[in-house]
């Protein structure tokens, strides 16, 4: 169980420490920390949280834009993981969605296809409480382990853990990078490189010399904005390699299902070739 919180206001009869619970996550990121994410898409269970913390993540990120499951099982996901020392971050295709994921658990948005100022600053105000946002307040949170908290702590440490993270996926967000990274409230700049990569005509030319140019303007206004440069899609190991020399800290490292096809394919193959050995 975590043993971290964000506020030690008092103590209930049991000695355990009330208060929202530290996102971790975004501690080590302000810390200059590099941390790993899992995508989320095809388990369905509080086991993946579990999983993912035993082999060596930091975050989840549960995709609500691309995978098939609902609200419901998001939010089993994520209470469960706000106890087994890994982030719970939830991908929504709308900013709309944000507050009701937040309210299921999450401790972090990701929102893709963001390409300018107006639309973080729309982003933190569906996601924060006021006064950095909008957001409405609507009863008990997990983030607080259902304990009953003064009102105005437990929504300003709920935002104060909240992670939010600003998807680059097109050349004129990279353009508009230094205005989205400037906007209060917006945490991480994450290049979706395959999106990227797509939109440009140039699938899968990762280190293309315009793919490398939304890269550097990224990573140039995040350290100027004092925010955390992110990407995912590219999981060559010399180009990962090559990309935190560069700057890069918050790194979304593949897939359930990449995972699961990986190690299988890596298990069969390895049976098979036994086989041959032994005549079999």
């Amino acid at each position: 169980m975590r043993e971290r919180f964000h506020e030690e206001t008092e103590h209930h009869a049991e000695g355990a420490p009330l208060g929202v619970i530290v996102n971790e996550t975004k501690r080590k990121s302000r810390a200059g920390e590099v941390t790993l994410g899992a995508g989320v898409r095809m388990a369905r269970t509080a086991e993946v949280g579990l999983a993912m913390k035993a082999a060596g993540f930091d975050w989840l990120f549960i995709d609500l834009e691309h995978g098939p499951f609902d609200l419901e099982t998001a939010q089993q996901i994520s209470i469960a993981a706000l106890s087994q020392g890994i982030t719970p971050l939830v991908r929504v295709a709308d900013a709309s969605l944000g507050a009701r994921v937040l309210d299921g658990g999450a401790q972090g948005i990701v929102l893709p296809r963001v390409n300018g100022a107006e639309e973080a600053r729309a982003f933190v105000r569906a996601c924060k409480f006021p006064p950095e946002g909008e957001r409405s307040a609507g009863g008990g949170l997990a983030h607080a382990g259902f304990e009953a908290m003064e009102p105005g702590a437990l929504l300003k440490g709920v935002n104060e853990e909240t992670l939010l993270v600003a998807m680059i996926e097109t050349p004129e967000a990279g353009e508009r990078a230094d205005a989205i990274a400037s906007v209060e409230g917006i945490d991480v700049l994450l290049i979706g490189t395959n999106d990227l990569s797509a939109g440009m005509g140039l699938v899968g030319r990762h280190d293309h010399p315009k793919v490398n140019k939304v890269y550097d303007q990224v990573i140039a206004a995040c350290r100027r904005r004092g925010k955390i440069a992110g990407m995912g899609g590219s999981y060559e190991p010399d180009m990962i390699e090559r990309r935190i020399r560069e700057g890069m800290r918050f790194i979304l490292a593949g897939s359930d299902l990449t995972f699961l096809n990986n190690g299988a394919r890596a298990q069969a193959r390895m049976i098979r070739e036994r086989a041959e050995k032994s005549g079999g």
